[in-house]
């Protein structure tokens, strides 16, 4: 198990969102915790190709978008100015969703970006520890200590 204090959560939970496959990938070292990146044409030091199989990391495999379009989601119904709320929330109709909500919020209402940034870090950070509990990174105790010190913000 590793402890807690020595992994980067905020690095597991951007491997986690990051959805470009493109041949690159996040894992991380089961006996440090240290991240690593890796892609297909320089391995993971920049410099060597190297194949995945050869390596003795866990791969973190992206969750699916729909886990992250939730928070989006949440966040348009959460806030309390409800025109902008709906503004939002069509911004997140059809193709094209991720952009058009970051545009509504970062163009239209700017005065609720720091609001939107602190309820998506913080489900991703709690996403990953949940992600290193289930790969037998750490302890079960260990992350719920974390989700309960970790409070989701509230929403204006």
């Amino acid at each position: 198990m590793l402890d807690l204090d020595a992994i980067d959560v905020e690095e597991i939970a951007t491997a986690l969102a990051d959805q470009t496959d493109y041949g690159r990938r996040w894992l991380i070292d089961p006996k440090t915790g240290e991240v690593a990146f890796w892609t297909s044409d320089l391995g993971i030091d920049g410099e060597n190709p190297v194949e995945l199989d050869g390596l003795d990391l866990i791969l973190i495999d992206p969750l699916p978008s729909y886990v992250w379009y939730q928070d989006m989601v949440d966040f348009a119904d959460g806030i309390s100015d409800r025109g902008i709320g709906e503004r939002l929330r069509r911004s997140l109709e059809g193709k094209g969703a991720f952009r058009r909500f970051k545009n509504a919020l970062y163009q239209g209402h700017p005065e609720l970006i720091s609001a939107w940034q602190a309820l998506r870090d913080s489900r991703a950070q709690i996403r990953a520890i949940q992600w290193l509990a289930d790969e037998g990174l750490i302890t079960e105790d260990a992350a719920l200590q974390f989700q309960q010190d970790q409070r989701e913000p509230a929403l204006p």
